[in-house]
């Protein structure tokens, strides 16, 4: 039995630093409802870059109902939605060099998907934060929160 104890342990570091290295990272899906299939997510301070992948479960093409990702302060979310509008599709309904936004994917179509990273630093504890989507109509329903954690 003790043959297989330093085995055990070794495997149990791998499965820990796998889970780890999850933890800086999350897939998030939407669909042809304008629907996100992620309410909230949670933002380790501990992680150099999270990692948001965004994917497009539906049929339907990106000018008719296209999607994307983008991370602001809650305050902040409503203005960047209502700016971005004038910027259009091949701008991801995003107002150029618009400071308010922390990071953002690309507006994807059905069957597509985008990834972005970015650094937890840029976020403060005790902030309120939060994801949506820009394109137009539907940050409304498409939105959820960020929580950063220790």
């Amino acid at each position: 039995m003790k043959v297989w104890k330093p085995a055990l342990v070794l495997m149990m570091a791998g499965l820990s630093s796998q889970v780890m290295a999850a933890d800086c990272s999350v897939e998030i899906s939407s669909n042809d409802a304008m629907q996100f299939d992620k309410a909230s997510i949670s933002v380790p301070q501990s992680c150099k870059q999270f990692t948001v992948k965004l994917k497009h479960s539906g049929k339907m093409a990106k000018n008719i109902m296209g999607h994307n990702w983008v991370l602001t302060k809650t305050a902040d979310m409503q203005g960047v939605a209502s700016d971005g509008i004038a910027a259009g599709l091949d701008k991801s309904y995003l107002k150029a060099g618009d400071a308010r936004v922390i990071a953002h994917t690309k507006v994807i179509g059905g069957g597509e998907s985008d990834t972005i990273s970015f650094a937890p630093s840029k976020l403060k504890a005790g902030e309120a934060y939060s994801f949506f989507c820009s394109f137009p109509g539907h940050s409304g329903i498409m939105k959820g929160t960020v929580q950063v954690t220790k």
